[in-house]
């Protein structure tokens, strides 16, 4: 895949701020539900092309091009940290997670990075290391954490500390998660992780 620098609007180039840390800020404007549509249109695209963006004759044209870069050249579907129908991950509430499983991967921390274009960011987070057996990044123990089916446990003790460690997390790193926990909830919670060798 090809890392797009510029869109073309009307025999017209438009550069694109393609720092991975724009795309991510681009996301939080258009899931912020405190502004409206057209406040969120304008500010992608001067985040995506400055002011010269703002000026532009054909802005719906523009914004459509700026969305389906952000979606790394397809027409719809934001692209999102690997989850499933239970749960989403925010990428903001994921930072820590990010830097650590890139440092234990790649050996590099995108945030420490003066540039790194999005889609280089975006193929980076989506190849990292995955394991059945728990040798692999934070992220991907997080999200293995998550993906378990606690019906699959027969042991009434270890399924609701599964229960408890998966709510936990939601809270902790996905979208829009307030689960109300017990204190007792959140002991048995961390004690799930510990076992696992994950520190919390």
């Amino acid at each position: 895949m090809n890392n797009p620098k510029y869109v073309n609007v009307d025999n017209e180039l438009y550069e694109i701020n393609t720092d991975f840390r724009t795309a991510l800020e681009c996301n939080t404007i258009a899931e912020d539900k405190s502004i409206g549509d057209m406040e969120r249109a304008m500010a992608i695209i001067y985040k995506l092309f400055g002011e010269k963006g703002l000026d532009c004759e054909n802005q719906k044209r523009l914004l459509e091009l700026g969305k389906k870069y952000l979606w790394l050249g397809k027409d719809e579907k934001d692209p999102k940290i690997e989850s499933n129908e239970n749960y989403e991950l925010d990428f903001n509430k994921c930072i820590g997670l990010i830097k650590a499983s890139f440092k234990f991967d790649y050996n590099y921390d995108p945030y420490e990075l003066e540039y790194l274009h999005w889609y280089d960011f975006y193929n980076d987070l989506q190849s990292l290391s995955t394991s059945e057996f728990g040798n692999c990044c934070i992220l991907n123990r997080i999200i293995s954490i998550l993906n378990r089916d606690a019906k699959e446990i027969k042991d009434n003790k270890q399924r609701q500390n599964l229960i408890d460690a998966q709510n936990m997390l939601k809270q902790k790193y996905c979208k829009e998660e307030k689960v109300e926990m017990t204190k007792e909830q959140e002991e048995s919670a961390k004690a799930f992780y510990k076992s696992l060798g994950i520190n919390i």
